[in-house]
């Protein structure tokens, strides 16, 4: 069995506090906002998706603003795997990754084949990454080996492309289940952590993040071996997304800052950091209305 750390409670919440009062530059401003921005994965996971929200989803992903030329493209678009040849399709050419949600999403409740069979799935058809949800109802009952094999499984399944695991923090409750199931996923095989589905509140709050990172760092410490955070659900601010990422630099330093190794899985995110970044060039707001939603 894995040994997790017991979380302080406490000094999470004062390690967090004080990342959120730091105060930034505004040239080191500005890079953060593109920064951020690079790391998005737009996400569309809807029962209502249709191929032609999905085809403006990704024809946003890069051509944010035409505008202002010299914006980067985000990291990847999420979709299900019903949707991921036709995201690639639409992605070809660029640098933009495919992203797929998988196992059920986002309750995990079927069996193990079928969610072999939803990975497959979605890599046959083209998906660099893959974005499963674990079983909670099995973590919460203690059962750690069938969570540990179930990602394991799905690792295997996953070929070259990357794989996220999803701890869906808000059902978890303490901290303490948190860590525990960032070190079982890493464990497993995990080459991210992410927090939530962002069906389910709370989602990415500062306080989780904190507690994954720390698990990837002690991993590190260890290993040497990096693995990638993707807090889901509930930033939706450019401010909220820059306290991300000091708290990222602080804790596991400048070689998690790429979106090789750092997400943000919040479509929300996208428009402000735009609005964000062109009045720090211009010196004037745009209107939410010069920015397409999906």
């Amino acid at each position: 069995m894995i040994d997790s750390r017991a979380i302080d409670k406490v000094g999470v919440e004062e390690r967090v506090a004080r990342f959120q009062t730091r105060s930034i530059k505004n040239e080191s401003k500005l890079q953060g906002l593109k920064m951020a921005l690079s790391m998005i994965d737009l996400t569309t996971l809807e029962g209502k998706d249709t191929p032609g929200k999905v085809k403006q989803m990704c024809y946003k992903a890069h051509h944010l603003c035409d505008m202002h030329p010299g914006l980067p493209a985000v990291a990847a678009v999420c979709v299900y795997p019903t949707m991921v040849s036709l995201a690639k399709k639409e992605l070809e050419g660029s640098n933009v990754r495919v992203a797929s949600v998988s196992t059920a999403f986002p309750s995990g409740q079927a069996p193990m084949d079928i969610k072999l069979m939803d990975t497959r799935f979605a890599v046959d058809h083209g998906a660099d990454e893959i974005d499963m949800v674990i079983s909670r109802g099995k973590f919460l009952t203690g059962e750690y080996e069938f969570v540990f094999d179930e990602i394991a499984s799905i690792k295997e399944v996953c070929g070259k492309a990357r794989l996220k695991v999803i701890l869906e923090t808000g059902e978890l409750t303490t901290l303490d289940n948190v860590r525990k199931a960032a070190d079982l996923a890493i464990h497993a095989g995990a080459d991210f952590i992410k927090t939530s589905t962002g069906k389910i509140q709370p989602a990415a709050t500062m306080q989780v993040t904190y507690t994954m990172l720390m698990a990837i760092k002690d991993y590190f410490d260890k290993t040497g071996i990096m693995i990638g955070m993707k807090p889901a659900g509930g930033i939706s601010t450019s401010k909220l997304a820059l306290h991300n990422l000091v708290m990222v630099k602080e804790v596991l330093g400048n070689a998690w800052l790429s979106n090789e190794w750092f997400r943000f899985g919040a479509s929300s995110l996208a428009n402000d950091v735009l609005m964000q970044i062109i009045k720090s060039e211009t010196g004037a707001y745009q209107s939410p209305d010069y920015f397409s939603i999906d």
